[in-house]
Formats: structure tokens, C-alpha cells, sequence
């Protein structure tokens, strides 16, 4: 498994996380040492950004699949690498509860974890604010016994 960051401070944890590999994408060496190396690759980023840098580290056929933004892709793809690779740029929701089951086995059969940042639902608001302010390390998950204590 390869990671794309934007910020080197983040490989040590990326590797603790079980990334093999780390590719800093501000560095366009370290892009074109990865050219038309992966099959798939599944982009989380919520925000506009432009995909073009990471189809073009696709292999022939490979599919990018976009599940994190929702709205235009700016700047538009470029063309020409995707139809001369024969490359896709997908979507996909999280799916349902059938498929979110099938997930969260597969995590288990897999040992795939995540770190959370557990909260009360009481700091929603704050959780909120944080996320706004980019000031997330890793994703909220509320406690459910804090809505116990509010009621």
C-alpha cells in the first residue's frame, strides 16, 4: 500500500499505519518514480484538487476512484492520458449496510485498523470547529454512552 501526502511529517505514521511505501506528491521526482505504477487507487481528499498528477501514476487500465469529494474536478482532467492508458476516474458512496459489513470483515480478516479520536457528543460542536480549522488528526467517533448523559 502506497500513501500520497502532501506533507513529509506524515510518513512515520503513515508506515505505523501499514503503508509500504510513501510518495510525497509536492515532489515531482517522487511522482515520476511512480508513473503508470498502480492499478487503483482510492482518493479520500474532501476538497478540490487536481487528479491529473495522480492519473498519470495509474497503469494501463487503472481506475482512480473519487470518494471523498463530492463537486467539479478542478483543473479538468486532462484527456489524452486517460483514453491513450485506457485509465478511469470512478466514484463511489460508502455504500450500504451489506457492503459496510463486508468491509468491516474484511478489515478484521485483514487486521486493518484505524486510530479514532473518541468523543463526547457534548464537544460536537468543538469536534466541528476543529475540522473546519483542519486541527483532525485522526476521524472523530462519538461515544454513544455521552448520549446517555445528556438525556
Amino acid at each position: 500500500m502506497t500513501l500520497f501526502t502532501r506533507s513529509s511529517g506524515k510518513e512515520s505514521e503513515a508506515r505505523r499505519l501499514g503503508a509500504d511505501h510513501v510518495v510525497l506528491s509536492t515532489d515531482n521526482q517522487q511522482m515520476a518514480a511512480v508513473a503508470g505504477h498502480f492499478d487503483l487507487i482510492i482518493d479520500t481528499v474532501p476538497t478540490r484538487h487536481d487528479v491529473n498528477p495522480y492519473t498519470a501514476t495509474l497503469k494501463l487500465n487503472g481506475t482512480l476512484v473519487l470518494v471523498g469529494m463530492i463537486g467539479n474536478i478542478e483543473p479538468v482532467p486532462h484527456t489524452g492520458p486517460l483514453i491513450m492508458g485506457r485509465k478511469s476516474i470512478a466514484g463511489s458512496l460508502i455504500g450500504g449496510i451489506a457492503e459496510t459489513q463486508e468491509m468491516l470483515d474484511f478489515c478484521a480478516e485483514k487486521g486493518i485498523t484505524c486510530d479514532i479520536e473518541m468523543i463526547d457528543m457534548q464537544y460536537i460542536n468543538e469536534a466541528y470547529e476543529r475540522m473546519l480549522n483542519s486541527d483532525v488528526k485522526y476521524r472523530f467517533v462519538i461515544d454513544i454512552a455521552s448520549l446517555k448523559q445528556s438525556a
